[in-house]
């Protein structure tokens, strides 16, 4: 038994099709009901915020796929007590959707060092920005074929969800991926200028681009997030570090085939835009 938290989510819900393809048992840990789940798939609802709710989720299972959300950090979520429940629940593996910006000194370990330090065998996944953000951009490109977006040509190499799914999957079921850390990238860097051309493209109609200003991009975010935050991403997408700008191999080192370019993803997602 396999148990995939936040299994309703960008990466949870492809991870769980891949887990049942490969013949897994799995249970979808989610904060609220679904409103479907494929057959065969056991549900459990669970807050990780309160640790115990996760437990009965945990009978049986043998590897387990942590996702905190942003608001399991605003709540004080406490990652150590969930993972004493886990550790207590009989559970030997845990894989961490971490992020990229932890390798390049960007973003936090304290997640990740809870998880080293929890006595169980893990395993890190950092992924860089997801070519899914860019759903964002769909009410305006199906009202006006219209994207804005700051730093327009800065490209940085966002990464298939589904990719990260699909070594997710292969680390859950492989227990010599233990120790590892693997940072998750597209194959190439993408600037939001070339998503949105990507985007027509898959639509067969012209997306215009329109840049923002920072101070534009600034407004429309504190909307939805907390200042320091929308400052941080900016930041970090106006002024990417080295590190940030780099291409993994480990996508194709896992899964054996090159990670998924952002037109492959647009391609396959041109619904939602049109």
């Amino acid at each position: 038994m396999i148990v995939v938290t936040g299994a309703t989510g960008n990466v949870g819900q492809p991870l769980v099709r891949a887990l049942l393809a490969a013949g897994e048992q799995v249970t979808a840990v989610t904060r609220r009901s679904p409103d479907e789940q494929p057959a065969g798939v056991r549900h459990h609802q669970a807050d990780l915020v309160e640790p115990l709710t996760l437990k009965p989720a945990l009978d049986g299972a043998e590897a387990l796929f942590l996702l905190t959300s942003g608001d399991f950090v605003a709540a004080g979520g406490d990652l150590g007590q969930v993972l004493d429940v886990v550790r207590a629940g009989g559970v030997r593996r845990v894989v961490l959707l971490s992020s990229h910006g932890v390798s390049t000194g960007e973003h936090p370990s304290q997640l990740e060092d809870a998880v080293r330090q929890s006595g169980l065998e893990w395993t890190m996944l950092r992924p860089g920005g997801f070519h899914s953000n860019t759903l964002q951009w769909a009410g305006a490109v199906r009202a006006g074929r219209t994207v804005a977006a700051p730093f327009g040509d800065v490209a940085l190499p966002t990464v298939d969800p589904d990719d990260i799914a699909q070594v997710a999957a292969v680390v859950l079921r492989d227990a010599s991926h233990a120790g590892r850390v693997y940072e998750l990238t597209g194959p190439a860097p993408v600037s939001p200028r070339q998503q949105a051309a990507a985007i027509g493209a898959a639509l067969g109609e012209p997306v215009r681009f329109l840049e923002q200003s920072r101070a534009e991009a600034r407004a429309e975010m504190v909307r939805f997030m907390p200042e320091p935050i929308a400052d941080a991403t900016l930041d970090l997408l106006g002024d990417p570090s080295d590190g940030l700008r780099r291409v993994s191999p480990d996508v194709e080192r896992v899964l054996g085939r090159p990670p998924r370019a952002f037109a492959e993803w647009a391609a396959r997602n041109a619904g939602a835009f049109r």
